[in-house]
């Protein structure tokens, strides 16, 4: 079976559907999505999104507060258009229909947040649920636009390119290495359909699941960084792995994220004693950049022993938490912890990629016809480490600019049909009986790189890892060219790619700098490692 599209979108998270959104206007649109529509990491998303609405606040206060966030490794151009086109596109967003809070009382101004590593209030949120309204409308909208087709159950598995047609002899000559779509699998019919597409956009999102504890949905397994890899798309500064420092712990609970903003209405840090430990580490407390609250927490277990710290909101008055984290209360809730009455247990997790695909300024990569937008890329914004709740803002911003601009790559190509794309080929591939030896493989490289490659590194801990992932990445070879194409199979191949190219980009950056802090070189080096913003494979 062969789709045929103008653009092909991989992803429905806010990139992903708010390109197809703006894209619908100049062709039709494919959206694949390899869950259902609703399940990725927009939708678990509680701070908000950060810009400029304060009157006392300034684009430059908030371009200064990222590149000091990113410790001198951020594209200083990306940072000023992003936050410079923020306002406008949240505005786009309430002209959708997003009810983003406000505070009370007639013509009341947006109720901004504060985050920490932000000077100001500037976070636009919905409560505790931003992601989700968000998500909510931008998929509303696109169920109604004529011109977009949603596949759920849809799952990536390799780029069509050009040099691959030509092997195939469906093309006679070599030019300029382009994309033309993708295979993907069909999950409910357990088939593979090729994706023809005169533009490709990459909007899969991140790679938490590649950690045993994140704050990432399932789905989170690094699919666009491993297939846009495969494709030869440059991959750049995957060393960078942001550790939310507040996860819920708690035996039951899976991936719940205590969000940054219950520290920044005020949360303290307290250890297994009831001490509040932040002050030795910063001056700037709990309010200091993610980095370092997680590294801070790290420490405080290591010496301690203890399994978790505590996050106490509770001198707050309970109406106020209430009414300001209303999903965090009933969750915990649910799990025997009333936030208004005792501290909220609490560990770091892989949360957020710095690092992906590397693009321009429009989300373009170097890879012809294909474009990467959202956590999946590697725009600059965010360098060694991200501000809080500038993912979203990057994600609207970006893919309005890669819709425009792949808008007239379609229009230079108008009239051009679509070259026949080879179907895929299963070859002698059977059914496995050995599915053990995937969920086996899948939790080593999980276990491995939360003990070697997780919040503090070493080169011998990398070492360990890198060997490891080696042999894992040669069993997977035999068993993705013998066996039937399953979405377990897929996504372990993918965790594995994804985990060797967090491995070798951390073993090549020879300093410690924002979210990438190895003992064995502990200071940041600026004389050698600010020639380059990216360390790239």
């Amino acid at each position: 079976m062969e789709v045929q599209t103008d653009f092909l979108v991989i992803g429905s998270g806010i990139a992903g559907l708010s390109f197809a959104l703006e894209a619908a206007k100049f062709g039709s649109v494919a959206i694949v999505t390899k869950k259902e529509k609703t399940e990725g990491s927009t939708n678990y998303a509680q701070g908000g999104i950060a810009s400029v609405f304060d009157p006392e606040d300034s684009f430059e206060e908030h371009i200064k507060d990222t590149l000091k966030s990113g410790d001198g490794l951020c594209r200083e151009e990306t940072v000023k258009m992003v936050i410079r086109d923020g306002p406008k596109r949240i505005r786009e967003l309430m002209e959708m229909g997003v009810h983003f809070s406000h505070q009370a009382g007639p013509g009341g101004r947006l109720d901004l947040g504060r985050e920490g590593g932000h000077s100001r209030r500037r976070i636009v949120h919905t409560k505790d649920l931003t992601g989700r309204e968000v998500e909510h409308i931008l998929l509303a909208r696109a169920e109604e636009n004529r011109n977009i087709t949603i596949y759920e159950n849809h799952m990536a598995i390799d780029l069509i390119t050009r040099s691959k047609m030509l092997k195939q002899g469906i093309i006679t000559r070599e030019t300029e290495e382009t994309c033309w779509g993708a295979y993907v699998l069909d999950a409910k019919e357990n088939c593979v359909v090729t994706f023809a597409a005169h533009v490709t956009i990459l909007a899969t999102g991140g790679a938490g699941k590649v950690y045993l504890y994140t704050s990432n949905p399932d789905i989170a397994t690094g699919d666009g960084v491993a297939i846009g890899y495969r494709a030869g798309v440059k991959v750049a500064n995957m060393e960078f792995v942001q550790f939310h420092p507040t996860c819920l712990y708690h035996p039951v609970a899976k991936n719940f994220l205590i969000s940054e903003a219950v520290r920044g209405e005020g949360g303290i840090l307290l250890n297994g004693r009831g001490d509040r430990f932040m002050e030795r580490y910063h001056p700037s407390k709990e309010l200091a950049t993610r980095d370092v609250v997680a590294r801070s927490i790290d420490m405080e277990l290591k010496k301690s022993g203890d399994e978790c710290v505590y996050l106490d909101i509770s001198h707050r008055p309970p109406e106020f938490i209430k009414d300001r984290f209303p999903h965090i209360y009933e969750t915990c809730l649910n799990f025997g912890i009333d936030i208004t009455t005792e501290p909220i247990p609490v560990v770091p997790a892989a949360h957020y990629m710095c690092g992906g695909l590397l693009t321009d300024l429009v989300g373009r990569t170097n890879l012809g016809n294909l474009y990467a937008i959202g956590e999946v890329a590697c725009t600059g914004l965010h360098g060694a480490n991200r501000l809080a709740s500038n993912s979203l803002l990057e994600a609207l911003v970006f893919a309005r600019r890669a819709a425009h601009s792949s808008s007239k790559d379609l229009e230079k190509r108008k009239g051009e049909p679509l070259p026949g794309a080879p179907r895929w080929d299963s070859g002698n591939a059977t059914d496995s009986e050995e599915l053990v030896v995937v969920s086996h493989n899948w939790d080593e490289i999980r276990r491995f790189m939360w003990n070697y490659v997780g919040i503090v590194r070493t080169n011998k801990r990398l070492e360990r890892a890198r060997r490891r992932a080696e042999i894992i990445q040669g069993e997977i070879k035999e068993y993705y060219w013998n066996f039937t194409v399953t979405r377990d199979l897929l996504e372990l191949r993918n965790i594995a790619q994804v985990a060797e190219l967090i491995i070798e980009c951390a073993l090549l950056r020879k300093e410690s700098r924002g979210l990438h802090y190895n003992l064995d070189y502990p200071r940041r080096d600026d004389r050698y490692w600010m020639r380059d913003t990216v360390v790239w494979l």
